[in-house]
């Protein structure tokens, strides 16, 4: 008789997670020209996937897509199962305040603001009260190593300091998808990769998924798996997820 110890149970084997966002067919055209031909993109919770292509392929295109900021011509693009291009541009705003979080390529801090003050800033917007938004801020300056920064202004703080600051003000809300177009474009490959080593290990930790614009290998290497957009079409997407695994 086999024991029944071997057997494996429904507990034992292990299946992907459902989508957390999923685009589907996107069109998406700038008068003449086509930056998106039946793009598609998948993305599970906790997963870091780097989307790749040369200058002009339209993977930021596709990035503004699924994240809200731009309706497609044609297609859809799904949040936690529920359809979100569709939405006004109210809903879609508020969706990019609490379930999104942005990391662009210089930051975009805003320069009368102290670092902490910066990271509090979406949480105010969203009517925390101020003394629970500062500590919440502090709390994720302190979680980015840059504590001592608390005070400073952008224009006292180096490239990678500010975008640890644009990573904590990004990750301040808890998002569930955090968006990152050339995240360490601007920064020397020293500062750029302690900036990718802070940014990905808090996403892990907090499983968050990660999005992340990029045309440069070294920062592909810290996804678990890479997208390639070519000529606004992503030829290695499918229906459960695509891409090449890094």
């Amino acid at each position: 008789m086999t024991s029944s110890r071997h057997r494996p149970s429904g507990a034992d084997i292990e299946t992907p997670a459902a989508p957390l966002l999923r685009a589907v067919g996107l069109h998406k055209r700038f008068g003449p020209t086509v930056a998106l031909r039946r793009a598609g993109l998948t993305v599970r919770p906790g997963e870091i996937v780097a989307v790749m292509g040369p200058s002009g392929s339209g993977k930021s295109t596709l990035l503004h897509c699924v994240a809200g900021i731009l309706r497609p011509d044609e297609g859809r693009v799904c949040y936690a199962g529920r359809r979100i291009d569709d939405l006004s541009d109210d809903d879609r705003s508020r969706l990019r305040r609490t379930a999104f979080g942005f990391v662009f390529q210089f930051g975009q801090l805003i320069n009368e603001l102290t670092a902490a003050e910066n990271v509090a800033l979406p949480l105010l917007l969203e009517g925390t009260k101020r003394r629970e938004a500062m500590q919440r801020a502090h709390a994720w300056l302190e979680t980015m190593s840059i504590a001592d920064l608390h005070s400073r202004r952008p224009h006292e703080m180096s490239g990678g300091q500010a975008q640890r600051v644009a990573v904590a003000r990004a990750m301040a809300t808890e998002p569930r998808v955090v968006f990152a177009d050339e995240p360490t474009g601007s920064l020397d490959s020293v500062s750029g990769t302690a900036v990718l080593d802070a940014f990905t290990a808090v996403a892990r930790a907090h499983r968050v998924a990660v999005v992340m614009v990029t045309h440069e290998p070294r920062v592909a290497a810290y996804a678990s798996r890479t997208v390639v957009v070519r000529d606004g079409r992503v030829p290695d997407s499918d229906d459960d997820g695509g891409g090449v695994a890094s």
